[in-house]
């Protein structure tokens, strides 16, 4: 086999993967455009499932007409803005303080940052649930913020960079007469703008993404006042009959709406990255 039919195959097999990868999101696509009946009638079609037979706009129409989807996602854009905010600047400050502070337990502290980058949340949720019972927060947004501000990797990845801050930097900052807040402004974030871009966008994606935790702490409750988008199709799919269509159309709203703010995020702190 000679090398131009080697790479020819490789790149079969690589297109075929990424078709497969990607087929569910072709079948949500689709199926957002097919009427009620046709949805999983195709299913037992083979390709068919995969072209829009009958393609009509019912399902969008549905989502403005009879669903509330305005409200729920105003949830999901406040809950993202709260969490956010709160991530960048909590876990910036824990990662600066492992980079750049010497004080007792800190290789300790480093070590289970580490080790519980490689735990799982399903393997907390039910213990995260009796701590937030107990603390009187179910149904309520408390259950959703305060246990997720913290992310490892993101203290990981802040101290990685902010090691990469030389101190001479700072230091030369503070005896051209620049105070701590000046030289943080004007000094440290710029370099760390790279970091800031992966963390929030990470942080907005994952956010909007909110499924599991939501499900099992709130279950959109009260008055469904925390139910956040992902919760909102899930229930439209599954949990109301003759809705399939207009669950899979939310689900393509709601992943434009999602692409949309993060590549406006994206553009935004890369481009500080250029200035600086």
């Amino acid at each position: 086999m000679n090398k131009n039919k080697k790479y020819f195959l490789i790149y079969v097999v690589n297109i075929l993967l990424g078709l497969l990868y990607i087929s569910p999101l072709i079948w949500m696509v689709v199926s957002a455009f097919k009427p009620e009946n046709r949805i999983f009638a195709d299913m037992s079609k083979g390709l068919a499932a995969f072209w829009p037979a009958g393609a009509t706009l019912d399902n969008f129409k549905e989502v403005f007409v009879r669903s509330n989807m305005p409200r729920y996602i105003l949830n999901s854009v406040t809950y993202v803005t709260i969490l956010v905010f709160l991530s960048m600047a909590v876990n910036s400050a824990f990662g600066y303080a492992l980079a750049k502070f010497e004080f007792k337990g800190k290789n300790v502290i480093l070590t289970v940052v580490l080790s519980l980058l490689v735990l799982p949340l399903e393997s907390i949720l039910l213990s995260l649930f009796f701590i937030v019972n107990k603390l009187g927060w179910v149904d309520s947004y408390l259950a959703l913020i305060i246990p997720f501000i913290v992310k490892c990797f993101d203290v990981y990845l802040f101290r990685q960079f902010f090691l990469d801050v030389p101190d001479d930097l700072i230091e030369a900052a503070e005896i051209d007469g620049a105070n701590k807040i000046q030289t943080l402004f004007k000094v440290t974030i710029p370099m760390m703008m790279p970091s800031i871009t992966i963390c929030m966008f990470l942080s907005i994606t994952n956010g909007f993404k909110l499924f599991d935790q939501n499900l099992s702490l709130t279950a959109g409750e009260p008055s469904k006042m925390s139910e956040m988008m992902a919760l909102n199709i899930f229930n439209t799919f599954y949990g109301r009959t003759g809705w399939e269509g207009v669950g899979q159309a939310k689900a393509v709203i709601f992943f434009a709406i999602v692409v949309v703010i993060g590549m406006i995020q994206l553009r935004a702190t890369r481009s500080k990255e250029v200035q600086q």
